[in-house]
């Protein structure tokens, strides 16, 4: 099995852009991220990079999919985002959520974590199997049967967290996926909410049945954003995981678009 990753990032309506994604592999494991940094320039940035080096760091130096392992890995991410708070100024109140895939290309496994409300898609023969739950206030509506997804799309508290990294009295809340059996043209696709939220997982569906590869089906989520976000919203970052046989002729990409 081998895999193929395009990526997408961008500022959207905003001055700066606090996502960041990332990427490591050793051949077998594959380890990539999103994160969506808050505090504002300067903060939410430093934020979501300190997660990125943190959690790939520590995954490079152990990898693998066990649950506790990647709970782990988050538990010191905050702690870095905690310790680099204590450097005061624009950094003292900055958060990250955050959102991990980690797949074993032999075992052709998927496991996921994260924190906050970036999320982690997978998709197979064009329907949505499996996501990450948010932990949000709206999610909590959801999950009390109170509203519906669509409805949590446009409620005017969806952006009100309940766990993002950076909390200093008690640990974040972290969700950790037991390991999912994956197959041969399986795809994942982690982003931030600036991707899911004004599309809803119902367009990133439509998008990635109307795809033939991983570079369309981020041209047209770009594309889709552009056409239905409003004025001023939020930065956006996609990561596409297209899961392939073993005897195409793939390379494993890292393409950020322009």
């Amino acid at each position: 099995m081998e895999i193929e990753i395009v990526t997408l990032t961008k500022q959207g309506g905003r001055p700066y852009n606090e996502d960041v994604f990332g990427q490591w592999n050793d051949g077998r494991f594959v380890a990539c991220l999103v994160a969506d940094g808050a505090g504002g320039h300067g903060g939410g940035d430093v934020a979501a990079a300190t997660v990125r080096g943190s959690v790939l760091g520590g995954f490079a130096a152990g990898p693998g999919l066990g649950g506790e392992g990647l709970r782990l890995l988050l538990e010191q991410a905050n702690r870095d985002v905690v310790a680099r708070q204590a450097e005061g100024g624009k950094l003292a109140a900055m958060r990250s959520t955050v959102v991990l895939a980690a797949i074993d290309l032999h075992d052709h496994l998927l496991a996921w974590a994260h924190s906050g409300d970036s999320r982690a898609y997978l998709f197979r023969a064009g329907a949505l199997v499996s996501r990450t739950v948010d932990h949000s206030l709206v999610q909590q509506l959801v999950d009390g049967g109170m509203i519906d997804e669509e409805g949590a799309r446009l409620h005017p508290q969806r952006n009100m967290l309940l766990s993002a990294l950076g909390s200093v009295d008690e640990m974040p809340e972290i969700s950790v996926a037991a390991p999912m059996a994956l197959e041969v043209g399986d795809v994942v696709l982690l982003c931030s909410d600036g991707v899911w939220e004004p599309l809803g997982d119902e367009c990133l569906r439509e998008t990635l049945q109307a795809s033939r590869n991983p570079s369309q089906w981020v041209e047209q989520i770009d594309a889709q954003i552009k056409a239905r976000a409003k004025p001023g919203h939020d930065n956006y970052t996609a990561v596409a995981l297209w899961l392939h046989p073993d005897d195409e002729d793939v390379t494993q990409l890292l393409a950020p678009s322009p």
